[in-house]
């Protein structure tokens, strides 16, 4: 089959991903073949390019969301059966979606509704998972005494995502981040109530918007940079999720964070999928969001489409996600 592989960690300057034949997916016993229709482009991917070099004679196969047909079933699955539209996240431990087929668990992947096209459902699968474990780890539900969400970084993947959850799961005031009138712009059309420049002074405008502090703070961007104004408007015993890899944090006890004592927790998207701990719990959370978006409770958030498994359309994704300006989700029709 075809697929976009590179074998030394490039620039996007000195681009390596290319098209190539390789072999098929090797099929497990838990697993679906899908035939791949839709590739949702992820920052992670790019940072993975920059970093990342192939083992001696091996290449990487990057592509950790994708929405595609069902063309072959292991010999456990029960849940899927060729034909079937389905939509999911990947491994990270396994070749990616940049290719005109992937072989994943089938315990992480959902049924697509025939109302929701495979580019939208390309935009979804992981900031709702990253979203949804990051905010409700509490039995499925946001921690009791949360009434005011903080979301750094509202107009991404994963801040759009968790802006619908957040409103349509809970009465919670969502406060989002961002920095320019388009990402405002956005945030709202999400259903962020306020919405704060964190290149500013964070606390002084949520003060003129009447809040003292929050309840949650989910980081997505920039979590050890902005540590200091997280730590004045997080009140005392509140939570703190983030997702971005970050240099050490300052959590000393007598420390600006210390003092405030808030739960504090990362979220990998992986994390269920590599440590074995319930992977369906991944899949299942994903047929509630396409009941979701098939009701239009939660929206798609593609803001680019490009066309085509190329090298060019991969590369042209990868340098929008370099610029650190994305809004939305940029997808690939294949």
């Amino acid at each position: 089959m075809k697929a976009l592989i590179y074998e030394n960690a490039n620039t996007i300057d000195n681009f390596g991903i290319q098209l190539r034949e390789i072999a098929e997916p090797v099929v497990r016993d838990d697993d679906v073949l899908v035939e791949v229709r839709a590739i949702g482009v992820n920052p992670g991917e790019a940072f993975v390019r920059q970093a990342k070099s192939a083992e001696p004679g091996g290449y990487v196969l990057l592509g950790w969301e994708f929405a595609g047909v069902v063309v072959g079933v292991g010999r456990s699955v029960q849940r899927f059966k060729k034909g079937d539209r389905v939509f999911g996240t990947g491994d990270i431990g396994r070749d990616g979606a940049y290719a005109e087929r992937v072989a994943v668990d089938h315990r992480i992947v959902a049924k697509l509704p025939d109302s929701v096209s495979f580019v939208d459902a390309a935009s979804i699968a992981v900031g709702a998972v990253t979203a949804s474990d990051a905010m409700f780890r509490y039995q499925g539900e946001l921690p009791p005494d949360v009434r005011k969400v903080l979301i750094i970084g509202g107009a991404g993947a994963i801040g759009s995502i968790a802006t619908q959850l957040l409103k349509t799961r809970t009465d919670a005031v969502v406060i989002a981040t961002a920095s320019t009138q388009e990402s405002r712009d956005w945030c709202k059309r999400m259903g962020a109530h306020i919405v704060v420049d964190h290149f500013g002074d964070v606390p002084a405008q949520l003060a003129e918007a009447g809040i003292q502090e929050v309840d949650f703070v989910l980081s997505l961007a920039a979590t050890a940079q902005n540590l200091d104004w997280i730590a004045k408007v997080v009140r005392p015993y509140g939570h703190i999720a983030f997702t971005d890899v970050v240099p050490p944090l300052d959590i000393s006890p007598f420390g600006p964070l210390g003092v405030k004592a808030p739960s504090l927790h990362m979220e990998m998207m992986f994390s269920r999928i590599v440590t074995g701990s319930h992977p369906e719990r991944q899949g299942l959370f994903l047929d509630k969001v396409a009941a979701c978006v098939a009701e239009g409770l939660v929206r798609p958030i593609v803001t680019t489409r490009i066309d085509g498994l190329t090298s060019e359309s991969i590369k042209t994704a990868h340098g929008l996600i370099e610029r650190q300006r994305t809004i939305g989700k940029i997808v690939i029709a294949v």
